[in-house]
């Protein structure tokens, strides 16, 4: 119990800490929108501690299957970590400033291909848009969709390598996916594996539709996407949301049809097993 308490409260510290970051490290930030950031750091501290700190699961996935989620939060805060330093005024650290923003523009270059995610970001922008403000959209696009390939990459590495799920525990599909309910619909691994497909799916589109959505919201209602992207916060958010929600459901649907893969294994097994001790007819 103690373990478990002690475990959900650093988790939710450190999601504070990533909710804050931006507003506490930037210049420019005002009082309205460092109270709305401390409102939604203390939201996501309480469904944290209670998420974590309770035996049974509530709405978060893979909860006792690490390190899914830890690939998934390391990922976003060094991500923020990254556009922050490339956002900030060289003055609040000029030599880390110059460093990132080196290395954001040349991770920008080898991604902005032709009908390439980061290259139809840039697209979707407005054409009234300062070359420096579309220059800051698309380094912090090129480094936002890369770290999410790699944190995609390292965790397929794991598995590859057997190291997810774990062998050394049970895997309980209750408390990994609790918003799963084996007992209706059709067969479980029929399910999962539909549901794997349509997240494998989703994500691998959503880099390329989000985009058009947004040039075509700006088109049709006349929106202009200048004082978002102008305010440095909103581009980070804007952008992290941009590169892990479609990195996320990849992720999902790589886990869901791992899963579906080990109860099918575990039930081919014991099927064997009863047709050899005789319990079960030979087809």
């Amino acid at each position: 119990m103690i373990t478990r308490l002690a475990g959900a409260v650093l988790r939710a510290v450190l999601v504070v800490a990533l909710v804050l970051a931006p507003s506490l490290l930037l210049d420019g930030t005002s009082a309205d929108a460092a109270q709305i950031a401390a409102l939604v750091a203390l939201f996501a501290a309480v469904m944290t501690l209670v998420e974590y700190g309770s035996d049974a699961p509530s709405f978060v996935e893979f909860r006792d299957a690490p390190p899914y989620n830890r690939i998934r939060f390391i990922a976003i805060l060094a991500t923020a970590m990254l556009l922050i330093a490339v956002l900030q005024t060289p003055s609040d650290g000029a030599v880390v400033h110059r460093f990132v923003s080196i290395l954001g523009r040349t991770i920008a270059d080898a991604a902005d291909f032709p009908y390439s995610p980061v290259r139809l970001v840039v697209v979707a922008m407005p054409s009234d848009l300062s070359p420096a403000l579309i220059s800051q959209v698309r380094t912090a696009a090129g480094l936002s969709y890369v770290i999410s390939i790699l944190s995609l990459l390292i965790f397929v590495a794991l598995m590859l390598a057997h190291r997810w799920p774990s062998r050394k525990r049970a895997f309980n599909v209750w408390v990994n996916l609790p918003m799963f309910d084996p007992s209706t619909g059709d067969d479980v691994v029929i399910r999962l594996y539909r549901d794997a497909r349509f997240n494998l799916i989703a994500g691998f589109l959503l880099p390329f539709i989000l985009p058009a959505l947004v040039k075509l919201f700006t088109v049709v209602s006349n929106e202009d996407l200048t004082g978002y992207l102008s305010h440095t916060q909103t581009l980070i958010w804007l952008t992290v949301a941009w590169a892990f929600l479609p990195a996320s459901l990849l992720m999902r649907g790589i886990a869901l049809a791992k899963v579906a893969m080990i109860i099918e294994g575990k039930r081919r097994k014991t099927y064997e097993r009863a047709e050899r001790d005789g319990y079960l007819a030979s087809s």
